[in-house]
């Protein structure tokens, strides 16, 4: 772990150019257990469908009720099919709909932290069936295995999560301000990959936000920059990461185009990978 975050910071300074690459095209798609859907992706809202053969989940829910229904009914499934919510941490854009949620389905396991459940509790009705975990946890559902990992985001706790079914395991890293050894250890290996990749620096350097939000975005509590995205997406690549889907994108300080564009000329030498970028309000199918 230790030699990726140096591979990581040297891979940064190398893909820190100008250069506007052609967005890349891919004619075929990767074939895969898992079957990841991002239902909505950005600063404002998250929420990620996963299905493992007849099991499927949500991981975070900060989009309102009624537009998850909706966009799981686009996808072909419904509310109904979901046995479980995983919550990264209690920010708004990865809570929004969680108490509409739990009113549709009054039986939907919510899984989330004990400092996050804390904090939303504090704010909202708590859900009915709601079932608090340590930072690091284990939950098994039937013949599916999610992982928590610590992630480092200026939260009460921030975690991402692994998802493994058959042969096949898939990670999520939506909310860090860096690439830490419990980020390398737990998506190292990962067929699939959804990675944060939040700000253009340029843009967020020359934008209206106040410079104390600035500071916040960029610490190692903020976010994922599109250059160190881009270097951890190469590192992963290296061992085995075939899609990624880059997400939570800043709306006011970047572009999927920009954010594409790094990512791709890190991973230009492999023909085999797939990138996408998350859409802000529609369904994006990774694989």
């Amino acid at each position: 772990a230790e030699n990726s975050e140096i591979l990581i910071k040297q891979i940064r300074n190398t893909y820190k150019t100008n250069t506007i690459l052609k967005r890349r095209i891919f004619i075929y798609t990767m074939n895969t257990n898992i079957k990841v859907t991002s239902l909505a992706s950005s600063s404002k809202g998250n929420a990620y469908h996963i299905k493992c053969g007849q099991t499927e989940i949500l991981i975070d829910a900060g989009i309102s009720a009624t537009s998850i229904r909706n966009s799981l009914m686009d996808t072909g499934s419904s509310l109904n099919n979901i046995s479980a919510v995983f919550i990264t941490h209690e920010h708004t854009d990865h809570v929004k709909g969680l108490e509409g949620l739990s009113k549709l389905r009054l039986d939907l396991p919510v899984h989330i932290t004990k400092p996050s459940a804390d904090e939303y509790m504090r704010k909202h009705t708590y859900p009915l069936n709601i079932i608090v975990h340590d930072i690091n946890y284990l939950c098994n559902i039937g013949d599916v295995t999610v992982r928590s990992f610590y992630s480092s985001h200026d939260s009460l706790a921030c975690v991402g999560y692994t998802v493994e079914y058959k042969d096949d395991k898939i990670g999520i890293a939506t909310d860090l301000g860096y690439v830490d050894k419990c980020t390398v250890n737990a998506l190292k290996g990962c067929n699939s990959v959804i990675l944060e990749s939040n700000y253009d620096e340029k843009k967020l350097m020359n934008g209206t936000y106040p410079p104390d939000l600035k500071m916040r975005i960029k610490s190692p509590k903020g976010h994922l920059s599109n250059y160190d995205c881009a270097a951890f997406a190469l590192y992963l690549a290296q061992n085995g990461t075939k899609n990624f889907l880059l997400a939570h994108l800043s709306q006011e300080n970047n572009t999927p185009d920009i954010a594409l564009n790094i990512t791709s000329r890190a991973l230009k030498d492999f023909d085999d990978v797939v990138i996408k970028v998350a859409s802000v309000n529609a369904p994006t199918y990774l694989c």
